[in-house]
């Protein structure tokens, strides 16, 4: 697989670009890289006194709210993130593309690189709040999960990268987009609220939004929805991943070729 071949062989320059675009989102700021870590951080703060306190939204059965809806809320933070600063990447590295030599295939690997230590540090501040209310995260399916995010990110920016560098509105209809699949994702209300209608139910478990947001909150609960229905939500969790990656790194070869005209 090139995409797989060009990442292995190009790893320290993708480590290195992507530490400097971390940093450069916010370099004219007196804070610097804190803004990165800070302005999520009081974002689900936020929205946790909103939900919980103001609108007062249960979260799951038994289980304290802040367990419940950090975990949900620190995955979607992370996968919004790595999707729209991957999917406008090759335009904000217009200059590389422009350079025959490089490697374009590894421009949105950079940004979810870049992503990435925001996405891990609200991780890190998920655990530490699970476990200072007694609930310690499962390590494997945390683990499993986090490389699901990473092949399911990888797969879906092939696509929206490549259609965002040709036509630039593109970015727009995807924000509108991202904005949508929160609400409909299970990441500020429960999955349980559709209990009475399984028809629905079991679609939404089958989008990969919501298995991922699902997966990584039940880490910490003890619930499973992996193996859930003999692993149904996995395999088309994959499968979907799969024929995105398929069709997407069809649409990137394609449109490749044009991306040093269109920029």
């Amino acid at each position: 697989m090139e995409l797989i071949k060009d990442i292995i062989k190009n790893r320290k320059l993708i480590w290195q670009l992507g530490k400097n675009d971390f940093k450069n989102r916010f370099a004219s700021t007196s804070l610097g890289t804190i803004w990165g870590f800070l302005q999520p951080f009081i974002f689900m703060i936020t929205y946790a006194i909103v939900f919980q306190f103001i609108l007062k939204t249960g979260s799951s059965g038994e289980y304290p709210y802040a367990v419940w809806f950090f975990p949900g809320m620190t995955m979607w933070q992370w996968l919004n993130d790595s999707i729209m600063s991957a999917s406008n990447s090759i335009r904000q590295y217009s200059y590389l593309v422009k350079k025959v030599v490089f490697p374009v295939n590894i421009i949105p690997i950079i940004s979810i690189v870049a992503s990435s230590f925001v996405g891990l540090f609200l991780v890190a501040i998920a655990v530490g709040i699970c476990v200072v209310y007694g609930y310690i995260p499962n390590i494997l399916t945390l683990i499993y999960v986090i490389f699901a995010f990473y092949c399911f990110v990888t797969a879906f920016t092939r696509f929206t990268s490549a259609v965002t560098t040709v036509v630039p509105d593109f970015s727009n209809l995807l924000g509108i987009a991202m904005q949508l699949f929160f609400w409909f994702t299970p990441v500020v209300w429960n999955l349980g609220m559709l209990a009475e209608h399984q028809t629905i139910l079991k679609l939404m478990q089958c989008v990969p939004f919501t298995y991922l947001v699902t997966a990584f909150r039940q880490a910490f609960i003890g619930e499973n929805i992996i193996f859930a229905n003999h692993g149904l939500f996995t395999i088309v969790f994959w499968a979907i991943t799969i024929i995105l990656f398929i069709w997407g790194n069809a649409i990137f070869k394609r449109t490749k070729k044009d991306f040093a005209d269109v920029l």
